[in-house]
């Protein structure tokens, strides 16, 4: 699945996986999941900016600096600055940390 998926793709889905409890999990895979989302710190401030949440979910997403930049209309260069601000902020050494904070958020 890994060599399928790409690496970031691959690590965000175990990421998201992982979140799941027991029931969750077994819903999801029936396709019987009527329960929300794993718990999420919604109610908590979140550390990063609306921009930054919207580039961690793309980062979750498996995209590259790129396809963010075009999805969203930014320059690359900027993208790569709001990954490095994300990444500072939330004391993360790579994207598929942010790809697991950004499933535990429910992005």
């Amino acid at each position: 699945m890994r060599e399928a998926l790409g690496e970031a793709p691959y690590e965000a889905a175990v990421a998201r996986g992982l979140s799941f409890e027991l029931d969750e999990a077994l819903d999801y895979a029936l396709g019987t999941d009527a329960s929300p989302q794993p718990d999420t710190k919604q109610d908590e401030p979140s550390p990063l900016t609306t921009r930054e949440r919207q580039v961690a979910a793309l980062v979750a997403q498996g995209k590259s600096n790129k396809q963010i930049a075009a999805e969203l209309v930014l320059s690359p260069r900027t993208v790569e600055g709001h990954v490095e601000h994300i990444l500072t902020k939330l004391g993360f050494a790579s994207r598929a940390n942010i790809a697991a904070w950004a499933a535990q958020q429910g992005s």
